[in-house]
């Protein structure tokens, strides 16, 4: 394995939820490599960019320490580990919450009724910012792993971990009572390889490949046919770019309008536009989006 080279380096996660998600992304941005379960390192054929596969908790001080120039991991890694890396893009994958649970039928039902208290956690660091931010006295207990287990065993009286669909705290009779953190898996970068020139440069020219693919994952291509009257009211309507494009038709007094609309808002911008009198309406996706 040779890292002594001019490429830029990323570390993305060898195993865990944000593994396979972050190989895909990189793939659909025209990043071509090999990748294997027992791999630790691929280099790139279509980009001068090398790939380290790590444990997500190395993640953040590999990049801090200049090992490598980028990382993807959860924010929630970041924060723990306190590395000092600059979080360049949240990329809208691997979202789940840190959050505080209690037993159900407990006495607990805030936080501030975890003064004098026992919450375990994976998470000592944030959880600790957590509670002094709030003034809570309250005693971390440190464990690695199956913190939800922790209250069954009268090891803590509470515990907080990350919660992605809540079914691991409902099969222990726990329910969240307060999120700490909420993250999602983010782009990170080592200080120097920004201000570096050459490494700023491919930085930049990656981030715009990702960016652009993840807009257009998150935007619709929708065209209609519309009263030519209609169109200052779709104008108002529409929330995509910054002006629709706007075709005639053979049939006189009516246009073909063609814009993006966010994904968050679709359904309630084609209702609005179907009451404005359009119709027709063809909906596709969007492969890239560069702006």
């Amino acid at each position: 394995m040779d890292l002594n080279n001019e490429n830029l380096k990323i570390a993305i996660q060898k195993k865990g939820r944000l593994s396979q998600p972050s190989g895909e992304l990189l793939k659909a941005v025209g990043i071509e490599f090999d990748s294997s379960d027992g791999r630790l390192f691929a280099r790139c054929r279509s980009y001068p960019l090398d790939i380290l596969f790590l444990r997500d908790d190395d993640i953040p001080e590999y990049v801090q320490d200049g090992v490598t120039d980028l990382g993807i991991v959860g924010l929630n890694v970041v924060e723990e580990k306190g590395a000092k890396v600059s979080k360049l893009d949240f990329l809208g994958y691997g979202e789940c919450e840190l959050c505080v649970a209690v037993p159900k039928q407990g006495e607990m039902h805030s936080v501030f009724d975890l003064r004098g208290k026992r919450i375990a956690t994976s998470y000592p660091r944030v959880l600790g910012k957590f509670l002094a931010d709030r003034g809570l006295d309250a005693r971390i207990i440190e464990i690695s792993g199956s913190v939800e287990i922790a209250p069954g065993l009268d090891v803590a009286d509470a515990i907080c971990d990350l919660v992605s669909t809540g079914s691991t705290l409902r099969i222990h009779d726990l329910v969240p009572i307060e999120v700490v953190l909420k993250s999602e898996a983010v782009l990170i970068a080592n200080q120097n390889s920004i201000a570096d020139t050459r490494k700023s440069e491919l930085i930049e020219r990656l981030r715009t490949r990702l960016l652009s693919h993840l807009q257009a994952k998150r935007t619709k291509y929708v065209m209609m046919n519309a009263p030519e009257g209609a169109l200052a009211t779709i104008k108002e309507i529409l929330p995509g770019m910054k002006s629709p494009t706007i075709l005639p038709l053979a049939e006189k007094g009516m246009i073909a309008v063609h814009t993006a609309v966010p994904e968050e808002v679709f359904w309630d911008v084609i209702e609005r536009l179907k009451g404005a009198g359009a119709t027709d309406l063809l909906v596709v996706p969007v492969e890239k989006m560069v702006v």
